[in-house]
């Protein structure tokens, strides 16, 4: 059975999901979900993802829900095709979780609220607190600069091989490009910070989804 993903197209959650499905080359449904409907909060959406939240997917059955943990369930599931996401070794493993663990604390807590205040609070007719955007802009700066520490001794954020570490930075870093963000020379000034971003937002997955996720199936 094809797995669905369950998501708005323009999610980058759903991004997120849909990414790591590309790499591992697993064919999909997009079952697309209307926010303006409320659709995400009906009792059927929330017998299935009880946050009312996107994405979620169904693997004939099984559902599982948060972008990170399907995208952990889809390299695992689908270990011996696509890309390696995740590292088997022990060692490597556990730099993996770190890098993964570097994404969610240090790049996502920054860059998904500035990107919510510039710009999805615009889109939704509300006022942007423009102090509190500098803040999150001021934060992510400094931990990019750590970002440009580790970049300049390895290819990747786990090292000098690609994984879901990276990949997660996608859907949001590719928002701070937006004219209404404005804060793309967050990438742009750091050379091997700009050198990794250049190298994955290359990448066919995301040429694939950047635009919005379709089925692939």
């Amino acid at each position: 059975m094809v797995l669905k993903l369950v998501s708005s197209p323009y999610s980058t959650c759903g991004q997120r999901v849909a990414l790591a499905l590309h790499e591992k080359k697993v064919p999909y449904e997009l079952v697309p979900i209307d926010f303006a409907k409320g659709e995400h909060k009906t009792p059927a959406y929330l017998e299935k993802q009880p946050f009312g939240q996107v994405p979620y997917l169904d693997d004939d059955g099984f559902v599982v829900y948060e972008s990170r943990a399907i995208s952990r369930y889809i390299a695992t599931k689908y270990a011996n095709q696509g890309t390696k996401l995740i590292p088997t070794g022990l060692k490597e493993n556990a730099v993996f979780e770190q890098a993964a663990s570097t994404e969610t604390a240090n790049f996502d807590s920054f860059a998904a609220p500035l990107v919510g205040e510039r710009l999805f609070k615009k889109l939704r007719g509300l006022q942007t607190n423009e102090e509190l955007a500098k803040n999150y802009h001021t934060s992510l700066a400094a931990k990019l600069d750590v970002y440009e520490k580790i970049l300049s001794k390895q290819k990747y954020l786990a090292g000098d091989e690609i994984t879901l570490a990276d990949l997660f930075h996608l859907p949001y870093g590719a928002k701070l490009f937006h004219a209404d963000v404005g804060a793309g020379d967050l990438i742009d000034s750091r050379p091997n910070v700009k050198r990794w971003w250049n190298d994955i937002t290359s990448r066919e997955s995301w040429q694939a989804v950047k635009d919005g996720v379709k089925s692939s199936a």
